[in-house]
């Protein structure tokens, strides 16, 4: 905020790219209503499987001070369907904090070709600084990240590519995620 209690330019320019970013994910999710040979089979949790995630690291796109590119975590992925996929999961983040991640993977199937995928991932994310983008209030570390994502899979094995927006409050720039995956179903 500037003296005179007014935003200034960038932060009006911050809150029109989130609120487009929600809009264009409730739009997603409108659109991408499984079909009724995409709806999951009753009695089973993740009829299309579990897989185990391990976050490995991350590449910063011209970053404007040094980050962490190293970023140990574990997580959990569970398949409802070819094109959705529940994910939750910690790791260390570029800013050496703890993060803690919970959201939906959404993969349409007009985007799959043999063993690679494109799609998107939301959700909600902590250890970063998001301002009054906060979930909770002013200068929380828990927001909502809406990311898309390269999947590329080998049988039982794939690698998750996130292009993670910039946070602004933390001086954070576009970030591409690596993260492992293995499948045990």
């Amino acid at each position: 905020m500037n003296s005179g209690g007014g935003y200034t330019f960038m932060g009006r320019r911050l809150e029109r790219c989130v609120r487009f970013a929600v809009y264009l994910g409730i739009l997603a999710v409108m659109a991408a209503v499984p079909g009724n040979d995409e709806r999951a089979r009753a009695g089973e949790l993740c009829p299309d499987g579990w897989w185990a995630d391990l976050m490995i690291g991350s590449y910063h796109i011209r970053p404007y001070r040094h980050f962490d590119e190293f970023n140990p975590g574990v997580g959990v992925e569970c398949s409802v369907t070819r094109q959705w996929a529940a994910s939750l999961g910690y790791y260390r983040n570029s800013l050496d904090r703890p993060s803690f991640y919970a959201g939906a993977i959404y993969a349409p199937q007009f985007a799959h070709w043999g063993w690679f995928r494109l799609g998107a991932m939301g959700g909600i994310i902590s250890g970063y600084n998001y301002g009054r983008f906060g979930l909770g209030g002013p200068n929380n570390r828990t927001g909502p990240v809406i990311a898309p994502v390269a999947i590329t899979q080998f049988g039982r094995f794939a690698v998750n590519f996130i292009l993670v927006p910039p946070i602004p409050d933390d001086n954070l720039p576009f970030t591409v995620g690596f993260q492992a995956k293995y499948r045990f179903k």
